[in-house]
């Protein structure tokens, strides 16, 4: 690595060569780097509302204009972001403490790297960050083991088909057009809301870090690898071999898929995964 700060070496931090003599031991900017994403990861479950008696239960309790400022990682903070678009997950599960008709609820967000933040991260980070399971409804998809096709994120072109859990996948790709919110999957949400970004940047050194926790982490999963297979990292119109770098960094990420899941994610060139587990948490190891 060169030079001595995240701006000098964020390409190998964010995994151009797998982390290769970062980990054991633990490198200092790349222990930095972790807790920068962590922070950002932790930052959705202190803007949920969790209160279930709130007209508001299961949306954000800020604006996402003054989100940072709110959860504390805006002033005294050098890695500064401006959130862009909020994300919304629908669930068809109808159970008692998912208050809102349409069973939707806020999901995450996307945020870009200011010119401050770009200066100081060494290039213009597209950040987006999903949350983990806060619902009665959210823990019954945890549950959802059976495996289902992820043909919708990486074609028709493997085989054995790519197979994902079935609860973080429908998640994912849910919507339904009577929603005040999920009249678009969060798949499509997040989809509109990079490509908006990654053309406005196209010009620029740029790149994608995708994070979560816990079920978040299996979104984020999923997310990084439906951006990277079907070119989202890459501005409208680019040559096929452009694109940049696609970071998932999740923590305690339960499993997402199978075999040919993993073979396809590591197909995808410029795709990076750093999985952060403690050492007896079993969500890591689940499902079985």
């Amino acid at each position: 690595m060169g030079g001595t700060g995240i701006a000098d070496n964020w390409k190998e931090l964010s995994g151009s060569n797998n982390w290769d003599g970062l980990l054991k031991p633990l490198n200092i900017n790349l222990r930095r780097y972790i807790i920068h994403y962590g922070e950002r990861a932790q930052a959705n479950y202190d803007s949920f509302n969790d209160e279930t008696i709130s007209k508001m239960y299961g949306f954000p309790r800020y604006a996402p204009e003054d989100f940072f400022y709110h959860v504390a990682l805006h002033n005294g903070n050098p890695y500064k972001y401006t959130v862009t678009n909020y994300l919304y997950g629908r669930s068809d599960t109808d159970l008692s403490d998912w208050v809102l008709p349409d069973q939707s609820a806020w999901i995450g967000y996307v945020a870009v790297a200011t010119d401050e933040g770009k200066t100081l991260l060494g290039r213009r980070d597209i950040l987006i960050s999903w949350r983990g399971t806060q619902s009665a409804a959210e823990w019954f998809k945890d549950f959802q083991f059976p495996l289902t096709p992820a043909s919708d994120l990486f074609g028709d072109t493997y085989d054995p088909t790519p197979m994902v859990h079935l609860g973080f996948h429908s998640l994912y790709v849910q919507s339904n057009p009577d929603s005040t919110y999920c009249k678009f999957s969060a798949k499509d949400q997040v989809r509109s809301a990079v490509r908006t970004l990654v053309d406005k940047y196209g010009d620029e050194e740029m790149s994608i870090t995708v994070i979560g926790h816990s079920l978040g982490s299996a979104l984020a999963t999923l997310n990084a690898a439906d951006l990277a297979a079907n070119g989202y990292n890459k501005p409208t119109g680019s040559d096929t071999a452009s694109g940049c770098m696609v970071t998932t960094i999740v923590f305690a990420s339960p499993r997402v898929g199978d075999s040919a899941f993993k073979t396809a994610f590591e197909d995808q060139k410029l795709l990076r995964l750093l999985r952060i587990t403690n050492k007896n948490d079993i969500v890591p190891n689940v499902p079985p």
